[in-house]
């Protein structure tokens, strides 16, 4: 499975859908997507949570995933967050119970949940990304590493130019795929993409932007994930039969 994950990454573009419990794993599994990632979003709305990351505990988290890992036999990537510690050697600790769980790949973002200062400093996030990337070389687990730029989530006066600063430096660090959440513009895509190759990008679809996967593929873009969409749209359509009645 590890060897499986790693290969989607090499050329061409996937998908990699967002089912937030065992059931919409196995319902995604069976319709033939390559592989599959957690959303912490996703989960939060499950528990009568909001999208935060204060909300959900380190442990919560790994229920969740591994829920999700035991539910289907496809490369799982779990969205990992900040590592669900401010702490570097606790973050570290959290990416190993993570590893062990089964899952083919993490993330780790930038994001510290703290309103005025949204973002780690570059140099502690990029050293927060080389913890990561030593835990999983320590657990002798070939896990791919995903290295995520919050900026166009936060209110950043340059949100590209800070996210490719941010996203060379994890490469620099260890991750193995950049992620930018929030990047939505053709051009903008296409300038990031340029700029940290060879590293694949994953790209965010949570809302119609009018591009397509061909469009995203053609970009360069590896992977594409949707984040909470098919949950939101799954509670949509819920409140929606719920109003009716």
């Amino acid at each position: 499975v590890y060897a499986r994950f790693r290969r989607l990454h090499d050329e061409g573009c996937f998908l990699i859908p967002n089912p937030w419990d065992a059931g919409t794993a196995v319902a995604l599994a069976s319709l033939g997507f390559p592989a599959l990632a957690t959303t912490s979003a996703g989960f939060s709305f499950s528990k009568g949570l909001p999208d935060s990351l204060a909300v959900l505990s380190v442990d919560d988290a790994l229920r969740h995933i591994t829920d999700i890992v035991e539910a289907v036999s496809l490369p799982i990537n779990a969205d990992f967050q900040a590592g669900y510690a401010a702490d570097l050697d606790e973050m570290a600790r959290n990416v190993t119970r993570c590893v062990a769980t089964g899952v083919a790949g993490l993330s780790i973002e930038d994001a510290t949940g703290d309103a005025q200062e949204p973002l780690f400093e570059l140099s502690e996030a990029a050293e927060r990304i080389a913890a990561a990337r030593s835990a999983i070389n320590e657990s002798g687990v070939d896990v791919v590493l995903t290295g995520r730029a919050e900026c166009f989530l936060y209110d950043h006066p340059d949100p590209l130019t800070e996210s490719i600063r941010r996203l060379q430096a994890y490469a620099d660090a260890g991750a193995e795929v950049l992620f930018a959440p929030g990047i939505r513009v053709r051009e903008d895509i296409a300038t990031l993409v340029d700029a940290v190759r060879p590293f694949p990008v994953n790209v965010l679809m949570s809302t119609h932007t009018g591009l397509t996967t061909t469009d995203l593929a053609q970009l360069g873009v590896r992977r594409i994930s949707v984040g909470s969409a098919l949950s939101r749209v799954t509670w949509g359509a819920f409140l929606n039969a719920a109003r009716e009645m």
